[in-house]
């Protein structure tokens, strides 16, 4: 016996953030009935459980992989406009895995993916902390004000950005080169804090999850992680304390 939102998560549909959003959106059926109650009960071996009419399945086989993220891609299964998705550099593993987080179309750097829920939820939800680090090439030479905005934190979307780690790595008079640690996963965050402070992101690479690193993965490629890296993302917090 199991909620339906946590269910759901153990069958490779996502965090448990992203399932709830199946279930008030009314693709989820239990015995041929709709249901938008997220406190549902599932009895695995009595109840039948479907998403958009397809029967679902636990699955115990998990998959965790990285991706380093070529701009002009998609982080979407299937695009509207018929772009290339990152999805188009992945083999089929017979299961259904999704990406932890997003990079917009234009962003590049590390992606991870998995078919584990709970673990996608350790990773992107705001309690966790998780550090994510990105070079941020930013057009003309930014000043000691705009650099203090962002370490102190800037208000997108009526809510003030909790304060981020900026390093100045180069700077001339037509760009600068920036190292950002931010601790948060809002929507093209990193862009609109810039915007925010009058100046314009360039070109931006997500270099680093928690203590896991892109390193020289070749832009497009993927690897599989290892076994301690993977328990290094879940025990962040706890390695940060010692």
């Amino acid at each position: 016996m199991v909620r339906l939102n946590k269910y759901l998560a153990q069958c490779n549909m996502g965090s448990r953030r992203s399932v709830e959003a199946l279930i008030s959106n009314r693709r989820i059926k239990i015995n041929g009935i709709t249901t938008t109650d997220l406190s549902t009960i599932v009895d695995e071996e009595k109840d039948v459980v479907e998403v958009d009419d397809k029967i679902l399945k636990r699955t115990s086989e998990k998959i965790y992989l990285m991706q380093n993220k070529p701009p002009k891609y998609v982080v979407t299964k299937k695009d509207e406009l018929n772009r290339s998705t990152v999805y188009d550099l992945l083999p089929d593993f017979g299961v259904n895995i999704f990406s932890i987080g997003r990079l917009d179309y234009m962003s590049e750097g590390l992606l991870l993916f998995t078919n584990d829920g709970d673990f996608s939820e350790k990773i992107i939800h705001p309690r966790y902390k998780l550090p994510k680090l990105y070079k941020v090439k930013v057009k003309g030479n930014m000043n000691t004000i705009q650099l203090e905005q962002l370490r102190k934190g800037v208000k997108i979307s009526g809510k003030v950005t909790q304060p981020a780690i900026v390093h100045v790595k180069r700077r001339t008079s037509e760009v600068t080169i920036l190292r950002m640690t931010i601790f948060e996963g809002r929507k093209r965050q990193i862009r609109y804090m810039l915007k925010a402070i009058g100046s314009e992101v360039l070109e931006l690479k997500r270099l680093q999850i928690g203590n896991l690193k892109l390193g020289k993965l070749p832009p497009g490629m993927w690897r599989m992680l290892k076994p301690t890296e993977i328990r290094s993302l879940l025990n962040y917090k706890e390695q940060r304390k010692k």
